[in-house]
């Protein structure tokens, strides 16, 4: 069945209130009943909002699911964005860049790839696809890349690594780490799986191999 094209209609900003609430709403019926089966009314009683609220605040309802998924990744780029403050941003000496990645990579496993932010976005994304724009629709995907990337490139700048092209070093980073984890164990949830931290360790010894400076 094709699907149809989110609204164009232009949309009211409205109260945060709401919105907060009609996407927590869609978000708990897009999960439990799948996104056929929830319908407008539903989400419009659950967020304790008028049907004609929903509308004017999302246009349709594949306009709100791809709002929910938006949300979800929004939420996960914070702890990206909060992660690296926490772990790298101070790093200033050659010598604290094994320890400060390392801690770096299992905070994400576990506070990211082991959340339930996560778990939602990767079945919303899963099951849900053929509503989205795209097949692994998310339009927040290469955001949490780049943040690393800044980071790399300021590490590049104070002499603490060599990285012609951060970019590229910021996915080749997340391939020896999260990426080796999820194809070997299914998962990078190290509250989980104790086997996760070794492969992190190691990614991030044989990324410090090609990229640390001198």
């Amino acid at each position: 069945m094709p699907t149809t094209k989110p609204t164009t209609k232009t949309l009211r900003e409205g109260s945060a209130r709401k919105r907060a609430a009609i996407l927590s709403a869609a978000r708990e019926l897009f999960l439990a009943d799948g996104f056929d089966r929830s319908s407008v009314d539903a989400v419009a009683a659950r967020a304790e909002v008028s049907k004609r609220t929903v509308y004017d605040y999302f246009g349709d309802k594949q306009t709100l699911l791809r709002a929910v998924v938006d949300a979800v990744g929004e939420s996960m780029i914070a702890t990206v964005r909060r992660t690296l403050d926490d772990t790298l941003t101070g790093v200033a000496e050659a010598d604290e860049l094994d320890d400060a990645l390392v801690t770096f990579a299992m905070r994400i496993a576990t506070d990211m790839l082991g959340s339930a932010e996560y778990a939602t976005l990767q079945r919303l994304v899963r099951t849900e696809s053929g509503n989205l724009p795209h097949r692994g629709y998310n339009s927040m995907a290469n955001t949490p890349d780049e943040a690393l990337a800044e980071q790399f490139a300021a590490f590049g700048e104070a002499g603490l690594l060599d990285v012609p092209d951060s970019r590229l070093a910021a996915d080749q980073f997340i391939a020896l780490t999260f990426g080796v984890a999820l194809d070997r164990l299914g998962s990078a949830n190290a509250v989980e799986d104790a086997r996760v931290r070794p492969l992190v360790v190691e990614g991030v010894r044989t990324f410090l191999r090609a990229y640390r400076s001198g």
